[in-house]
């Protein structure tokens, strides 16, 4: 049960919505937690959760011409410029924050294919928590 809190926790940071999964990571570490598990339901969690992006942002385009639709028609074309300038190896940094829930969001709108997405956010994701790991063990001890 506390690594499916850990994964339900990164799921929901990496959604669209603003949460934290690091906290509750460091202190389920600092439990003594198996690090390698904290570290695959993180991962996987906030890959799922980054996925959500992706097919929020592949099917809501089609409701483009609502007027309840979030973006306008020069912000929108403007982040699949920045996602054609950089490419697909920016789902690298789908991490960060601020940024890279629009990353993800706007993959799905340039539909990206979804196993070249889930490679890379994995590892971008996978990456970032391997540090958190780390450098959180490190206080810890």
């Amino acid at each position: 049960m506390i690594y499916a809190s850990l994964f339900i926790s990164s799921f929901i940071a990496a959604t669209l919505l603003p949460f934290y999964s690091e906290v509750i990571l460091g202190v389920m570490l600092s439990n003594g937690h198996n690090p390698l598990w904290l570290w695959l339901a993180a991962t996987c969690g906030n890959t799922l959760g980054a996925w959500v992006n992706w097919i929020l942002g592949r099917y809501l385009l089609h409701f483009q011409d609502r007027r309840w639709f979030p973006f306008k028609p020069n912000t929108l074309n403007k982040a699949q410029r920045g996602f054609n300038k950089y490419g697909l190896w920016s789902l690298l940094f789908a991490w960060l924050p601020v940024v890279g829930d629009p990353i993800t969001f706007v993959a799905g709108m340039m539909k990206v294919r979804i196993l070249p997405f889930l490679i890379l956010v994995f590892l971008g994701k996978g990456l970032r928590y391997a540090v958190v790991i780390v450098i959180a063990t490190y206080y810890t001890q």
